[in-house]
This record gives structure tokens, sequence and C-alpha cells, in this order.
């Protein structure tokens, strides 16, 4: 196995995967004593990045199945995720803050996996070229490097959102912020990508 594949394969990833580590954080955060919501999110995360993935690659050997003009509608998927955020946040405003009153649930894998795919779309663009001119050998170094590091980043978001001055922010405003986060993010990729006009 070529070890500079797996460094530019690392460093792609990183570069292209910086904003999830809030995201997964959120999530994390969001799901604290919640029986089964780790596992939850990293499955959406995977089942996400997967979905990417395979967009990714197969333009990558030509069969686009993604018209570069759907790509900045992908944002209507974290902005809806968003809304029903805020709105559950707002409806449960009044609820104890103890994490034992809370029932089973969090976030959940299709959730988690949308705003994955959404977040994601620009990452298309970048990866469908390095997957073009990498042939099939290289483009499975890629993609068996970016899921090891799928779970890297898991780790690295659960990590954050359970240290404690972290844990603590989130937990007070993890409520307010993930809504926020994937508000905003829904709107970046709308505008970013074009969707309202350039």
């Amino acid at each position: 196995m070529n070890l500079g594949i797996i460094g530019q394969a690392t460093g792609l990833f990183a570069v292209t995967n910086i904003d999830d580590l809030l995201v997964l954080a959120l999530f994390f955060a969001q799901g604290a004593g919640r029986r089964g919501a780790a596992r939850r999110v990293v499955a959406g995360q995977y089942l996400g990045f997967l979905g990417l993935l395979a967009v990714a690659v197969a333009a990558g050997f030509g069969a686009a199945l993604l018209p570069p003009a759907a790509v900045p509608y992908l944002g209507l998927l974290p902005l809806a995720l968003g809304i029903k955020a805020a709105w559950q946040a707002w409806r449960d405003r009044h609820d104890g803050d103890d994490p034992a009153d809370r029932p089973a649930g969090g976030p959940k894998v299709l959730e988690v996996a949308a705003v994955t795919f959404a977040n994601g779309g620009d990452n298309i663009g970048v990866y469908v070229p390095v997957f073009a001119t990498a042939g099939h050998g290289g483009t499975a170094v890629y993609a068996a490097v970016f899921l090891v590091l799928v779970a890297v980043w898991c780790a690295a978001g659960r990590f954050l959102a359970t240290r404690r001055v972290v844990a603590e922010a989130l937990s007070r405003w993890g409520h307010v912020l993930l809504p926020l986060v994937l508000i905003g993010l829904g709107l970046f990729i709308l505008t970013d990508g074009g969707a309202f006009g350039r």
C-alpha cells in the first residue's frame, strides 16, 4: 500500500471534514445520557459518509449521479433538521435538565446521516477529480482511509462533547447551538452553491 496515497487521503479527509467535528460534538452532546445515542450518531455518520463516498466514486468513474445544479439544494436537509431541532427545543424549554429525566432518544441515525450527507455536498466536488485520476486501486485506498478516519472523527467529536468545560457549555447551550449550526449550515450550503442565484 502506497504511504503517499495514505498521507494524501488523510490530509484530504481532514481538510474537507473539519467542520464535521463541531456538528458531531453537538450530536453527541444532544444524546448525552440517552441509551444508544452514541451508537446512532456513529451509525448515522457512517451512513451519510458512505452515501457521499458512493456518489463521489460513481461520479469519479464517469457516472455522475448528482448533477452539479442539485448540490446546493442539499442545504435543505440541515435547514429542515435545524428548524425541527429549534421547534423541539422551544417545545421542551420547560422540561428538566437532569439527564436521568430524558427519555431514550437523542439524535436519530437518519437525521445524522442526512446532515453528514448535506454537509459533505461540497466534498463531492473535491473527491470526484481525485478519484477520477487515482484509478481503481488508488480510489480503494482513499475510500479505506476515509472510512477509518470517520471512526477517528466520531471519537474526536465524542471526546470534545465529554470534556467537562465543553460538556457543560454544550449541556447548557447545545439545545440552542444545534439548531443554529444546522440552520446556518443549511443556509451556507444553499447560498454558497448559488441556489438563490449569483
